[in-house]
């Protein structure tokens, strides 16, 4: 939480001296497991700690992960291999080689060791019953979403929903269905007991019923997707999409579009009726290197690909569009392009942009960074404030219109989903012609995921549930003036799914790997 900032250790119990008395004599300047779960303020500190691991580099925060997430895609490149994410990407990744399938694991569990140690507790801590209930919800909430970060990267991963303890160490792994049923019944008993809105500056940043059931529609949809549901089951799309519809019903909650796309990424926009939940950042304590990474380093350089992807502004391909002029290619584009990417001869920070100012790629991407000449000079690592969007009302827009499409076909409401986005987005016109067969409307939904969520590192996940990513992945990629600046590789039989890291294979002999990378 942003304006409530709480730090707490649970430390083993360091004995002093060796005779009786001080054996036991119980230490006043430290907490024990026995001493800490005792008042309604521990309870809190412990709550926030189940918090504070979503700003890990493994989760959402550190060197801006998820916007590096973008560069194992078809959109954006990362020259230097921060986080190991190049190696993804190049199809080279081992057991031992990618920060990110290292740190993932291991920061996934450190939160679910902390939700299971809060809900193993609290009931006996004195503390109003409401309030108790809703910190468990609270708790169950990212559970599941660090549940689901296992399951949805590693396939399978052991099911632990006990407090922590040694015995764990050596658990073998539980598979993926049985992690996501877990991950449902928890998101469901979340959403039972979370409020549809907090009223308090305090509770800026908690779990909400919608973000419960928002987070339902994201793991439904991953498992009714091709990847993982190879029966065509269309049960479970329909289920997705009924899942995405109950984050749409719940008026009460006030979810819709922002107004500007542009604005919604900034700081002084944080909160508002698109957000449905995210992570906080606060400088000097606690920010992100967003802001270096994306305007500075360049460590997510959009490619051509991604350029060429944006539609012209009446909202037709460039191959079609009377709009497209190849003399001048980025006039006349989607609104969002100019939102979203930095090109040679636009204006970023008070300068006019060069090949030589982004010399990765020859753009930059302007989400998560900051905008103004002034706000530029403060750009440094660990100095970013910007929340990052974990879950956001468009993408419920866009679950919706592909799950309902899958089960039903694209009736009025797949369109009416997927045209408010386009709308917002300032298409003219932004209405998706009418008459489109369900493989038509398949690929319109998947474009528009691609350009509405560009840069924000939710699109890695999209090529590999629809099982894309063997198309778009193998493949070079090209620079502004068109060169080849890399070469991506995706083996089908291979990439879709992480390797459980070495390390933990080192320590735990009973966890199996997936059979990709040696069984």
């Amino acid at each position: 939480m942003k304006k409530t900032i709480y730090t707490f250790m649970l430390g083993a119990l360091l004995m002093v001296g060796c005779s009786d008395e001080s054996l036991n004599t119980r230490p006043n300047d430290r907490y024990t497991e026995e001493s800490f779960w005792t008042s309604e303020k521990n309870a809190t500190a412990g709550l926030t700690g189940c918090y504070a691991v979503l700003r890990n580099d493994g989760i959402y925060g550190g060197e801006a992960t998820p916007l590096l997430e973008e560069t194992a895609t078809p959109n954006t490149y990362n020259y230097n291999d921060r986080m190991g994410f190049d190696v993804i990407a190049s199809g080279t990744q081992t057991p031992s080689n990618s920060t990110i399938i290292t740190n993932r694991w291991n920061h996934a569990y450190s939160g679910i060791g902390r939700c299971n140690a809060l809900l193993a507790n609290i009931d006996n801590v004195p503390m109003d019953n409401a309030l108790k209930e809703r910190m468990k919800g609270e708790a169950k909430f990212l559970r599941a979403l660090y549940y689901s970060l296992l399951a949805t990267y590693y396939m399978d991963a052991p099911l632990i929903l006990n407090e922590p303890n040694i015995d764990q160490a050596l658990l073998p792994r539980t598979p993926h269905a049985e992690i996501m049923a877990q991950v449902v019944q928890d998101l469901n008993e979340a959403a039972d007991v979370l409020p549809v809105k907090y009223t308090a500056t305090t509770d800026i940043g908690r779990a909400t019923k919608g973000a419960a059931l928002a987070l339902k529609a994201r793991v439904l949809l991953f498992e009714a997707s091709p990847l993982v549901n190879t029966s065509g089951d269309l049960a479970k799309w329909q289920a997705a999409a009924n899942a995405a519809k109950a984050v749409m019903d719940l008026t009460a909650a006030g979810y819709g579009l922002f107004n500007n796309y542009r604005q919604l990424f900034l700081p002084a926009n944080e909160g508002k009726q698109e957000t449905i939940f995210d992570v906080q950042f606060k400088i000097p304590e606690l920010g992100s290197s967003f802001d270096v990474v994306g305007s500075q380093f360049n460590d997510n350089a959009p490619v051509q690909d991604l350029i060429e992807a944006y539609e012209m502004s009446d909202g037709l391909p460039q191959s079609v569009s009377p709009l497209y002029n190849p003399a001048t290619p980025y006039a006349n584009r989607d609104p969002r392009f100019y939102q979203t990417i930095v090109f040679p001869g636009d204006v970023f920070q008070g300068a006019t942009v060069t090949t030589s100012r982004f010399q990765i790629t020859g753009y930059a991407i302007k989400k998560y960074t900051v905008y103004d000449a002034a706000a530029a000079t403060q750009v440094a690592g660990g100095r970013s404030e910007t929340n990052y969007m974990v879950l956001r009302y468009a993408d419920v827009l866009l679950m919706y219109a592909e799950a309902q499409n899958e089960a039903v076909g694209p009736d009025a409401s797949v369109y009416s989903a997927i045209n408010s986005v386009r709308q917002r987005a300032g298409l003219n016109p932004y209405q998706v012609p009418a008459g489109k067969t369900k493989d038509e409307m398949r690929e319109i939904i998947r474009h528009e995921r691609r350009i509405e969520f560009a840069g924000e590192g939710y699109y890695y996940n999209d090529i590999r549930r629809w099982k894309t990513a063997e198309t778009v992945m193998n493949t070079k990629i090209y620079n502004s003036a068109n060169s080849a600046v890399d070469t991506r590789v995706f083996n089908a039989a291979r990439d879709y799914w992480w390797p459980v890291p070495q390390v933990q294979r080192d320590r735990n002999p009973n966890l199996s790997q997936n059979d990709q990378y040696g069984g």
